[in-house]
C-alpha cells in the first residue's frame, strides 16, 4: 500500500521559513501533548543516536551530521552528545548500527533509512526497548515517533516545473528523459509523483530509469542507453532526481559529444552542482535548507527525550502516513528552486557556501558573468 501524500505547506521564502521555525520554538502552549515513548524524562546528559545512509550524498557528512551535533550540544548546555554511524549504502550495515545503538541504550534515534521497509523491524526493537525513533529525511516504516523532512512531492513538482518553464513553447514536442532515484527510498516515489504531475501532458517522456542506491555510475550508464535509444540531439531535457546523478548525466552527455547541455535538474545544492549551474551546465537544483532540517530534527529529538510535549507539538504541526502508521507527527521544511539567478539569496545568504567556495579559478569568469563576485 502506498503512503498517502502529506499535507503540504505552501512554498515560502527561506527568510519566512526561518521566522516560522523560530516562532514555533517560542510557543509556550499549543495543541495536545505527544505520547512519550522514552518513559522517564531526561535532563541534559542525553545521547542522540544518528544513523545516516551513505557518503556519496555530500550533504550528509558535510552538513547534516555537524549541524545536528552542534544543535544537540547547544540545547543541552554541552552535556548531550551524538553517537553517529554512516551505513555507507549498506542496508545490513545500517541494521547492525541500529542494533548497536539499542544495545548502547541511546536515549533517542534519528534515522535516515536506506530501506524504509526493512528498517521497520529495527524501529520496533527500539520501541520495545523504550527508545523513541525519529525518521529523518526519509519516512521509515514501523512505530516511529516523528518525521522530519522536506515536502518531497513538492521537490519533484519544483523540478518538473523548472523543465516545463525552461522549454517554454517547445515543451509539448520536447523529448525528456527521467532519471529517478532508488526505488527502495520512500522519497523516490514522492519526487517522481511530484515531477510527473508537472511533466505529464506537457512534455514527451521518452525514457525513465530507476537508479539503485542513487549511484551516479548507474545513472551515467542509463543516460548513455537513453542517448543511444533516443538520439543525442533529440533529448530536450533530463529530469535528474538529485545532484549526484545530474553530474553523471552531464558527463554522459559530454562523452557522447554534446556541445550544448540540455536543461538538467538536480536536488541537494551540492557545491559541484552549484558550480555547474554557474557554468551553465546544470539548469537548476532544489535547495533544501540543511540548517532548518538538521537543527529542527535535533530540537525534536531533545524535546522528545526531555518530555517537553508542548515544544514537540509546536515543532511537529504536520502529519504524514506511512504504510504501517497513520498521523505521524511531522515537520515538513519548505524547498526552493536554485538557479543562477538566486545563488546569493539562497546558499550564500544561508552560509552554506561563500562566493570564494563557488568561484574558484575554474569558475571565476562564469561567476563574473552573473554578478557573483
Amino acid at each position: 500500500m502506498k503512503a498517502r501524500n502529506p499535507r503540504r505547506p505552501a512554498v515560502r521564502p527561506l527568510s519566512i521559513a526561518l521566522a516560522v521555525s523560530t516562532a514555533a520554538l517560542s510557543l509556550t502552549a499549543c495543541g495536545s501533548g505527544s505520547d512519550d515513548s522514552a518513559g522517564v524524562k531526561k535532563g541534559n546528559d542525553i545521547t542522540v543516536g544518528l544513523l545516516l545512509p551513505d557518503r556519496d550524498t555530500a550533504r550528509f557528512e558535510k552538513f547534516d551530521y555537524p549541524l545536528i551535533k552542534k544543535e544537540v550540544a547547544s540545547l543541552t548546555e554541552n552535556q548531550g552528545k551524538v553517537e553517529y554511524a554512516n551505513a555507507e549504502a549498506s542496508v545490513s550495515r545500517q541494521s547492525e548500527q541500529f542494533q548497536k545503538m539499542i544495545d548502547d541504550k541511546v536515549d533517542v534515534i534519528l534515522v535516515d533509512a536506506l530501506n524504509s521497509k526493512t528498517i521497520a523491524s529495527d524501529v520496533q526493537k527500539a520501541k520495545d526497548a523504550g527508545i523513541p525513533v525519529i525518521a529523518y529525511d526519509r519516512l521509515a516504516e514501523g512505530p516511529i515517533d516523528a518525521y522530519v523532512s522536506h515536502d518531497n512531492e513538492l521537490v519533484g513538482q519544483v523540478q518538473g516545473r523548472a523543465i516545463v518553464g525552461e522549454l517554454g513553447d517547445k515543451a509539448k514536442t520536447s523529448k525528456v528523459v527521467m532519471m529517478n532515484g532508488d526505488p527502495a527510498d520512500p522519497n523516490t516515489a514522492r519526487f517522481k509523483d511530484g515531477a510527473l504531475s508537472e511533466l505529464q501532458g506537457q512534455v514527451d517522456i521518452v525514457q525513465q530509469y530507476d537508479t539503485k542506491e542513487w549511484k551516479p555510475s548507474i545513472a551515467e550508464a542509463n543516460m548513455k542507453k537513453a542517448i543511444q535509444t533516443v538520439g543525442l540531439d533529440n533529448i530536450a531535457a533530463v529530469y535528474s532526481a538529485n545532484d549526484g546523478m545530474a553530474g553523471a548525466v552531464i558527463d554522459a552527455l559530454k562523452e557522447e559529444g554534446a556541445t550544448k547541455i540540455p536543461p538538467v535538474t538536480g536536488q541537494d545544492a551540492n557545491l559541484d552542482a552549484v558550480q555547474r549551474i554557474v557554468a551553465g551546465e546544470q539548469y537548476m537544483t532544489v535547495y533544501k535548507s540543511f540548517l532548518l532540517e538538521a537543527t529542527n530534527a535535533a530540537k525534536i529529538a531533545v524535546a522528545k527525550v526531555q518530555g517537553r510535549s508542548i515544544e514537540f507539538a509546536a515543532l511537529t504541526r504536520d502529519t504524514v502516513d506511512s504504510p504501517t502508521q497513520k498521523n505521524i507527527p511531522a515537520m515538513l521544511v519548505p524547498v526552493v528552486a536554485l538557479t543562477k539567478d538566486n545563488i546569493k539569496e539562497t546558499v550564500i545568504t544561508d552560509g552554506v557556501y561563500t562566493v570564494k567556495d563557488i568561484c574558484t579559478a575554474k569558475y571565476k569568469a562564469d561567476c563574473a558573468a552573473i554578478g557573483l563576485d
